[in-house]
């Protein structure tokens, strides 16, 4: 800038003086002596030169000083040449707008990062070239990658090719979902174009945990086809039977025995149902609250005597042990959970065994505890004897009378108040151990 300045005003003054010389010659000059004149002006133009350029100079320096003082960041009008003034007013003023500006982005910048970094779902925002912009902690959790640095791929996260297909569908402007299996559980995808006016700037990507969604998924699907086999069977058998009746085909000393098996499958098909609704009802925690004072020893013992007759046919003891222990709950539910316990603890077990309830507690716990002398719960089924309908020896369970759903309703009731249960073998037969919060 100073060379630039410093030129100007030397050539406008060397312009100036030779045009003021010229005009010297031509108007007052000595007509006699031209040629010696002239070669006297030719002799001073470089002193004429010399002078013009340090003043040029010095000029220039003077006229850029005070422009090289200038602080762009905090520009002082008061204190700055009156000629600079106006320029730093617009300066400050613009500053200003470009800080509150800038100011205004961070803060937007903190807020999407704060709420980003606390959401448990994945977002990755990404540009027209898949380049990453930004990526919350939960992306690259949820996809079991490294955190990104700048300027890496959002490929860098994932290279399947579920997740690739489903990013470039969203580069070439399409909506794209997908399905993503991890070692850390099931994902899902969702890719949106970011366009405006049909022109691509990006896409943004969410990652969701869907494990939990996918097993339930499972457990409907197989709940369903399970129903479907449960109540087909004894519909089936009944169906049989009455057709058989229908047309004569039964002997009239049989027609009581035939009545009594449709009698049994009906009985069978009334307690699916009645177990399939109140396993809704404690599923949708539908049931109304109807909490009471419970005595845990005074229900058991009540259940005990309920099952009396199944214990006698197969020639099973029973025994309660323990202290009356009262808490606060639902009587109908606690005795569903008492007599399931106890109903198993007599179908698998052996003839002529036994099965003892156990009523204690703990500092601000009860503790239920139904041991029998069974066969037994293999190691590699003892996390999913709660599911429904799940059999341990399906072939041994069509002989046993049952729904199928008695485990499950014990684990719905047992949460309904809170509680735990777990399941565990001794060294012959199973244990059963429910604690409910006495409150």
């Amino acid at each position: 800038m100073t060379k630039k300045i410093f030129f100007s005003i030397f050539i406008t003054a060397l312009a100036s003086s030779f045009l003021a010389v010229m005009v010297y010659v031509l108007v007052d000059g000595d007509d006699t002596h031209p040629r010696t004149f002239a070669m006297g002006i030719v002799k001073l133009i470089p002193i004429f030169a010399a002078v013009l350029g340090g003043i040029s100079y010095l000029a220039a320096r003077r006229i850029v000083k005070p422009v090289k003082c200038i602080d762009p960041e905090h520009p002082d009008a008061k204190n700055a040449p009156k000629e600079l003034a106006p320029v730093l007013k617009r300066l400050k003023l613009q500053n200003g707008r470009v800080n509150r500006q800038r100011s205004e982005i961070s803060g937007r910048r903190e807020r999407f990062s704060l709420i980003t970094e606390n959401m448990n779902e994945g977002i990755i925002i990404a540009d027209p070239k898949a380049t990453i912009l930004s990526c919350n902690s939960g992306a690259y959790k949820l996809l079991g990658a490294e955190p990104p640095e700048t300027g890496q791929s959002i490929y860098s996260l994932s290279n399947a090719e579920p997740f690739r297909r489903c990013i470039q569908d969203a580069m070439g402007g399409r909506q794209s979902e997908c399905l993503l299996k991890t070692e850390q559980g099931d994902r899902k995808i969702l890719a949106r174009p970011a366009a405006v006016s049909d022109v691509l700037n990006g896409i943004v990507v969410f990652v969701l945990d869907v494990t939990e969604e996918q097993a339930l998924e499972k457990m409907r699907r197989e709940f369903t086809s399970n129903v479907s086999h449960e109540l087909k069977t004894p519909l089936t058998t009944i169906y049989g039977i009455a057709d058989m009746l229908a047309n004569g085909m039964v002997k009239e000393q049989d027609v009581a025995d035939f009545g009594g098996n449709i009698r049994a499958e009906a009985d069978r098909l009334i307690n699916l149902i009645n177990d399939i609704v109140s396993l809704s009802k404690l599923d949708e925690n539908d049931l109304p609250r109807q909490d009471e004072a419970v005595d845990l020893y005074e229900l058991a013992e009540e259940v005990i005597g309920r099952l009396k007759k199944a214990a006698d046919d197969k020639n099973i003891t029973s025994e309660l042990i323990g202290d009356h222990v009262t808490i606060t709950g639902n009587r109908t539910v606690l005795s569903e959970v008492f007599y399931n316990l106890c109903d198993n603890a007599i179908k698998y077990n052996t003839e002529g065994g036994s099965y003892t309830v156990r009523v204690s507690h703990i500092p601000m716990k009860a503790i239920i505890t139904v041991t029998d002398t069974g066969i037994g719960i293999p190691k590699e089924h003892m996390e999913r004897i709660f599911e429904r309908f799940y059999r341990v020896d399906k072939s041994r369970s069509r002989k046993i009378k049952g729904t199928g759903l008695g485990l499950s309703i014990v684990k719905h009731g047992v949460s309904y108040h809170n509680g735990t249960v777990r399941a565990a073998n001794v060294e012959k037969g199973s244990v059963f151990v429910v604690e409910l919060p006495v409150s």
